[in-house]
């Protein structure tokens, strides 16, 4: 396994989900980001969230579609988010969608983890990809 790290900006857009749900504890955004360090690219995606009435419990699920440039490799690639909060006590997956690479990162396998110090958020990227 290889392994690239750096930051990343997010900005997270509220969208309507009116029609799936009148319910403020249940939300749908838009994310954008842009990747720095050894992952060089930008993203877009969608996240479903949902809150309880207990301080500190939610979960959400996300999917990002990322396209630049790994280890030197052009291309894209879907991440699958899976997260939860309870009381506090987060617990995140996050990993490469099988077969989801294209152009260079064909083949692509991986799970990501985010660390959020001071509002800054960082990344940490295991993975791998076949031999071209």
């Amino acid at each position: 396994m290889k392994r690239a790290s750096g930051s990343f900006e997010v900005s997270v857009q509220p969208l309507a989900n009116a029609e799936v749900s009148a319910d403020p504890l249940l939300g749908r955004f838009l994310l954008t980001k842009k990747f720095s360090g050894d992952l060089d690219a930008k993203a877009r995606g969608q996240m479903l969230s949902a809150g309880t009435p207990v301080k500190g419990s939610a979960g959400y699920v996300a999917i990002d579609q990322i396209t630049g440039v790994l280890d030197g490799r052009k291309g894209s690639f879907v991440l699958q988010h899976s997260g939860s909060m309870k009381r506090g006590v987060p617990a995140l997956s996050v990993m490469v969608v099988p077969d989801s690479g294209t152009g260079e990162l064909t083949g692509l396998t991986g799970t990501l983890s985010i660390n959020i110090v001071e509002g800054k958020h960082f990344y940490d990227f295991l993975y791998s990809i076949p031999a071209s």
